[in-house]
Parts: structure tokens; C-alpha cells; sequence
């Protein structure tokens, strides 16, 4: 039964091939270009060189990477950041990288369909189905990377979960790929995972009427929970300095999908309405889920299906939550935009309708299945017209042709065999993959920066020390969008880290409440026409500019943003530099005395103080002071959590310069002591502490797992079903 594995595997790279002959570069848009092969690129330098890079204070709200999407706790993630320093074309990476996790997936969906008493050839057709799914091509696999991997682990968990409590696997499985969920960092899979557990472990004391299993999933669950606290302690500890620090529960309609458009998931024409960032009818199909989906229930056995119920009770009930979640609330703490849970309800119905179609699939009575099937995609077509009334011969065509699939592949059922029909059922998902993508051009969602660092770097001013620019990416016209033109001269995002630049302009999701303020400056880096002023007007308790708080050797302004600039003489200590082919977009200032980025480590302003650096790394600053009467040293570091100082051992207590610079008042009399200013991660001991009972907790539960199967205690082997030879499969893959 691995032949059908395979299948899955390269049904897979067939939907890939068929997605980038319509767009070959639908897998490296929007947030995959602009925050994530560049971070890759970043996180692996900085791994050569012997660093693991918590901390970047020179980056600013970009350089807490235990607060973002880095993965720093996610093994395949550091594997993925330490080969990116090594390639050039990023778009061909991320492409590769997301197949890699595309097929990852698709075989975690085909386990749980075999797990759940799936026909192998069913279960690949779910499997093939789900990448090519709507929201989850269009925006997990083509933009949010670490949503891609997150579900990625997060449905092979699933499966080894239910074989684990049926005693057909142990705990490793279970706890491995919960551990790679968590620590992908990126909230929505955890939460998901955790919403999947509640839904199996319900499910399966439904089904086994047993509450032992369930309590070793239980456990087992709770072990992988406390091993990946580490991922998110940090942030959850500071999330009161952060932009999204309020825990409040919101229904604001932005990206909440109606349930009427979620269930309108086998035409692919369908162009969904709700509200997002392109008004109210989507560009792209993204509730759509599998052509074949709501078709297929013509054909299933109700009568005989009705007896599985119990056995299924769990892929119902996560579908359910899914289907609720997709309308609503808005907003849950950090939960933000419901449209996101989207291809969890793919994964649910796909998985139900599969393996309903492969136990209970049936071509008995033709005619009254055919009408059926008929009404089904007449209803269809009803609700997408509805939604989308302007492409109405577009959605007629794409009814008439799910009805020559239907027809094919029963055809093909009733007189090749289940196998062909699942063949057909899984190419016909290629041709429409490709028309879909291909519909959708030009990607709204597209920032088209360069696919070839050597190219950037190339064009770009070879800027040394450390670098802001105030810019606005809004100002950006579609010519402007490419490495002859802006990209040759600015950056946003984590463009910069790319181009192996220090600039304070990031990519950043949580942001610093208060620096964000100071500098008006926003998630893409950003800023409003008043943050030249800002940058060079005096703080108000020291009297210093921010450009010297923040020890920054250069500024850079957009043409566009501050077109006046030229004709105003620089400030003072500042000059005008020319960059020869860089006049369109951008003016530069310079200090006149050189770089201060790399003159007495981070230290920014000593007030009453003398204060002589000794050394510095990115997460400790140590420098020698001395003040008679009492003073304050600043440093150029944003303060977040997890700052601690000592004046020569002792502990001292940390404050702010306007709520984002770290600083220490230094007692009078202080004389040649020795200060230590250093950064941990909030929590980082709670989460080693945890992350160790976690590893000790498996442990056990493996001794315990290990010695039944020896034992041959019949308690362990809990499925009440009788064993099918085509789930063998799962055996070796788990």
C-alpha cells in the first residue's frame, strides 16, 4: 500500500508544476519576499558565525526574534536558515522549501484518512486535494510560510494521536510532531493543535468507550505543551510593550467568512464575499477546497455510514469548531483575521468525505445519486453566483465541467475500478489548480522584489554601519517595483537582511508599542512625513536627538516621502552624500565625523557619568563607570523584557528613556565599577525547566508504552475495530 504514498508525493509535485506554469512566482510573494527568505538569510549568518541570534539590537522591533515567526526552537527551521546564506536565487528556495512541506502535509492528511479506516486510494486523493486547496494555496503556501509548516506537522500529530490511542503507536510520534507544531512560533497552528487534541480525545472516548487512552494522550500531549513553552514564554511575557499587548475579544468583520461561503467548496470559480484587504468580493478563490467535495456525498452510503458515526465523531467535531471559528470573533488576543482557519475545515471535510467515499462509497440506484449530485452543484453554482454575480458565465462553465468530472470518474468507478477513479479524480485537480492561479494574475499580494540576492546587492549602496530610512512603501508605484527601480535604492520589510545590510527598518508582526510611537513607524518599516523631524528633535529628558540615542550613522530619506529635503540644509554634525544613480528615490545623511555605530559599544548618552565600554555582544553590553554624584547611562538598545543590569555583582534596577531605551542610573560614589547589562529571554528558565520535565514525561510514558507491548497487555491495543491490511501503511510511517 505505499504505492499509494507515492501517489500523494507526486500528486503533489504535479499541483506544483501546474501552479508555476501560471505563476512562477505564486510560492514567493507577499510575505515569503518580504519577510522570510530574507530572515532565513539573516538567522543563518548569524548561525555561521557561531551566534544564536535571540537578540539583533540593532535592529530594533525586528531584532527580538523570540517575539516573531524565526522558529528559533524548530530544528527543520535552523536547517532551512543555515542553507539560505548559500543561495542566491530566494525565490527558488522558498519554492523548493514549500514543496518539501506541501508533501510533508499531503502525507499527514493521507495518514489521518488511513487512520480513521480510509481506503489507501481515497485517502490520496485527500491528501493530493489539500495543498491545492484554496486559502491554503493562495495564502498559507504562497505568502504565511510558517502557517505552511505548522500544519504541516500539525496533521501528521493528529494522526499519530488517534493511532496512539488506539495502541497502534507509541508516544514519540505524538510528542515529535507537537513539539515541530509549537516551535514553528506561530500562534494559529498551536492553537489549532490544541482545538485537534480536544477533538480526538472526545472523539476517541466516544468511539472506545475507554478513558485510558485518552488520558495517555492526555499526558503525552501535555508533555509536547510543556517542551514547546519555550517558544512562546517570551512573547507572552512581553506582549505589554508590544502593539497587540491587550487581550480583548473583537467581532470586527475583517476577513470573517460567512458559513454559506465556507461550505462553497467544490466550484472553482468561486470568488467568496467577505470583507478584506480588497473590498468585499475576494480575487482569488479561497473557500474553494476540492471539486469533487460536496458532489461526492451523492454517492456515499448513508445508511451504511450511519454506523461509523462513533468512529468518526472526532473528524466531525474538529470540523464543526473550524466551520464556527471561520465566522467569527474578529479578534482573540492574538488570534486575529478567522479567514485563516480555513484550511483547517478543508482538512476535516476532506478527510470525512474520503473516508466515507472509500468504506461507504457506493454507485447503487445511478439515477437518483445523479439528480442528487446534480442538486448539489446546482446549489453550488446558486450560492457562488450569488457572491460573485459578475462572472456568471465563468461560474456556468465551471458547474458544467464538475459535472463531466462527476460523470467521468463514475464512469470510470462502476466499470476500471475504484483505483482509476481516484486517478482521474486527483489530475483533474492539476488543470484547475493552473486555472485558478492563473485567474488571479496579476497576485494582488505581489511586492516583485528581486528573486536574486546577487542582483540586489549589485544595485544597492554598499551602506556600512548602522542605517535607518524613513520611507513610505505606499508611495511605491508599480514601476517602481523592481531592482532597477526603488529596490535598487530602499528597503522594506526584512529586505535588508537580505542584502546583508544593518538597517533599523524591519519586518516586523508584534512590533514595540512605544518605539513604534516615537517613530511612527510601522510593521513593514515604514514611517509617517513627520519621522524626520522626530528623529532629529531632542528627547526630552536627556536632550539628545533619537539618531544619537540610537547611535545610527546614517538616514536615509524617500524622494517620494520627503521630496523638499535636498533644499534644507543638513542638520547639524550631518552632511548630504551623493549616491550617483540613486538620486530618484532617495536623499542620504551622513555623519560628518565618520561612524559612532562602532565607537563605545552601545553606549548612547552618560549623563553625569563616565562610561567606557569593555565588550559587547548582541545580548550583553559590560563597561566600566564611574560618577561622584549620581548619573544615567542610555544605551542603544530597545528595552524589552528581559533586560537585567549588576554594577560590579550587585543588582540594580533598569529603567527607560522614553519608554524604548534602555537605561541605568548609576549610585553616587560609583567609582571604576564594572557594569553588565544583558538580555535573556522572559521566562527562558521557566521554559528549559518545562522543556525538561517534557523530554523526562515521554520518557516515561515510552517505558510504559514499551513494557504493555511486551507484556502484550491487551489494554494498550484499543481499537475496537477490526484491523484492515491497507492500514499497515501507517505502521511504517509512524
Amino acid at each position: 500500500m505505499l504505492r499509494w504514498g507515492f501517489v500523494t508525493t507526486f500528486g503533489v509535485i504535479a499541483g506544483y508544476l501546474a501552479v508555476l506554469l501560471a505563476n512562477a512566482r505564486h510560492f514567493f510573494t507577499d510575505d515569503t519576499e518580504s519577510q522570510y527568505t530574507s530572515l532565513w538569510v539573516g538567522l543563518g549568518r548569524s548561525l555561521r558565525d557561531g551566534n544564536f541570534p535571540v537578540m539583533v539590537p540593532e535592529q530594533w522591533m525586528a531584532g527580538n526574534n523570540t517575539m516573531d515567526d524565526a522558529g528559533l526552537f524548530n530544528p527543520p527551521q535552523l536547517l532551512i536558515d543555515l542553507i539560505a546564506p548559500s543561495v542566491d536565487n530566494v525565490a527558488l528556495y522558498a519554492t523548493v522549501v514549500k514543496l518539501i512541506f506541501a508533501i510533508i502535509a499531503a502525507l499527514g492528511v493521507y495518514r489521518i484518512a488511513l487512520a480513521y479506516g480510509g481506503k489507501p486510494a481515497w485517502s490520496a486523493v485527500a491528501g493530493v486535494a489539500f495543498p491545492l486547496s484554496g486559502f491554503f494555496l493562495f495564502f498559507d503556501q504562497a505568502s504565511w510560510m510558517t502557517a505552511l509548516t505548522g500544519t504541516a506537522w500539525m496533521v501528521h500529530a493528529w494522526a499519530s494521536s488517534v493511532r496512539y490511542t488506539r495502541g497502534e503507536s507509541g508516544p514519540i510520534p505524538v510528542f515529535v510532531f507537537l513539539y515541530l507544531t509549537i516551535s514553528t512560533q506561530y500562534i494559529f497552528p498551536a492553537v489549532e493543535a490544541a482545538l485537534m487534541l480536544l477533538a480526538v480525545a472526545v472523539g476517541e472516548l466516544v468511539y472506545q468507550r475507554k478513558w485510558q487512552p485518552v488520558l495517555r494522550l492526555t499526558l503525552a500531549s501535555g508533555c509536547a505543551g510543556l517542551a514547546g513553552l519555550l517558544t512562546f514564554l517570551p512573547s507572552m511575557l512581553s506582549a505589554k510593550v508590544t502593539w497587540r499587548g491587550t487581550a480583548q475579544i473583537i467581532n470586527d468583520q475583517f476577513l470573517t467568512v460567512p458559513w454559506s461561503e465556507s461550505l462553497n467548496a467544490s466550484l472553482p470559480s468561486s470568488l467568496p464575499a467577505f470583507t478584506s484587504w480588497w473590498g468585499y468580493v475576494q480575487p482569488m478563490p479561497v473557500t474553494y477546497i476540492a471539486w469533487f467535495l460536496i458532489p461526492a456525498l451523492a454517492f456515499v452510503d448513508w445508511d451504511r455510514a450511519r454506523a461509523a458515526w462513533r468512529e468518526l465523531s472526532a473528524v466531525g467535531l474538529f470540523s464543526i469548531m473550524m466551520l464556527m471559528w471561520t465566522a467569527g470573533p474578529g479578534t482573540i488576543g492574538p488570534l486575529r483575521w478567522p479567514v485563516r482557519v480555513l484550511p483547517m475545515l478543508a482538512i476535516g471535510l476532506l478527510v470525512l468525505v474520503c473516508v466515507l467515499l472509500g468504506r461507504f462509497g457506493s454507485f447503487r440506484e445511478p439515477k437518483r445519486r445523479a439528480i442528487a449530485a446534480a442538486v448539489l452543484i446546482g446549489l453550488l453554482w446558486v450560492r457562488t453566483f450569488s457572491a460573485d454575480p459578475h462572472d456568471v458565465l465563468w461560474h456556468v462553465l465551471a458547474a458544467a465541467v464538475v459535472a463531466a468530472l462527476v460523470a467521468a470518474v463514475v464512469w470510470l468507478g462502476r466499470t476500471k475500478g475504484v483505483a482509476a477513479a481516484c486517478a482521474l479524480t486527483i489530475v483533474a485537480m492539476f488543470p484547475i489548480a493552473y486555472a485558478q492561479v492563473r485567474a488571479a494574475q496579476p497576485t494582488p499580494m505581489a511586492w516583485n522584489l528581486p528573486v536574486k540576492r546577487s542582483d540586489a546587492k549589485a544595485a544597492f549602496p554598499d551602506f556600512t554601519g548602522t542605517t535607518i530610512q524613513l520611507a513610505d512603501r505606499g508611495l511605491l508605484g508599480p514601476g517602481d517595483k523592481s531592482v532597477e527601480g526603488a529596490y535598487g535604492s530602499l528597503v522594506f520589510g526584512n529586505y535588508a537582511k537580505g542584502l546583508e545590510l544593518s538597517y533599523v527598518n524591519g519586518y516586523t508582526p508584534t512590533g514595540h508599542f512605544y518605539f513604534g510611537e516615537l517613530l511612527c513607524m510601522r510593521w513593514d518599516g515604514s514611517v509617517c512625513p513627520d519621522a524626520y523631524r522626530r528623529m532629529f528633535a531632542p528627547e526630552a529628558s536627556t536632550g539628545r536627538p533619537l539618531v544619537d540615542l540610537m547611535k545610527l550613522d546614517r538616514v536615509v530619506l524617500q524622494r517620494a516621502l520627503f521630496p523638499d529635503a535636498l533644499d534644507q540644509p543638513a542638520p547639524e554634525g550631518w552632511k548630504w552624500v551623493e549616491y550617483p544613480g540613486h538620486e530618484r528615490y532617495i536623499a542620504v545623511l551622513e555623519r560628518q565625523d565618520g561612524l559612532i555605530s562602532t565607537v563605545n559599544g552601545r553606549v548612547s548618552d552618560a549623563a553625569k557619568v563616565t562610561a567606557t565600554s569593555i565588550s559587547e555582544t548582541d545580548t550583553t553590553s559590560r563597561v566600566r563607570v564611574s560618577s561622584s554624584e549620581g548619573g544615567k547611562v542610555v544605551f542603544a538598545r530597545l528595552g524589552w523584557p528581559g533586560y537585567r543590569v549588576t554594577i560590579d555583582g550587585k543588582r540594580v534596577d533598569i529603567t527607560t528613556v522614553a519608554k524604548s531605551f534602555v537605561a541605568v542610573n548609576i549610585p553616587p560614589g560609583t567609582r571604576n565599577a564594572e557594569l553588565v547589562l544583558t538580555w535573556r529571554p522572559p521566562g527562558w528558565k521557566i521554559g528549559i525547566a518545562t522543556m525538561g520535565a517534557g523530554v523526562v514525561g515521554l520518557g516515561v510514558l515510552q517505558w510504559l508504552y514499551v513494557r504493555s507491548r511486551r507484556r502484550g497487555e491487551p489494554d494498550l491495543a484499543t481499537d475496537p475495530a477490526p484491523r484492515e491490511p491497507e492500514r499497515e501503511l501507517a505502521d511504517a510511517v509512524s
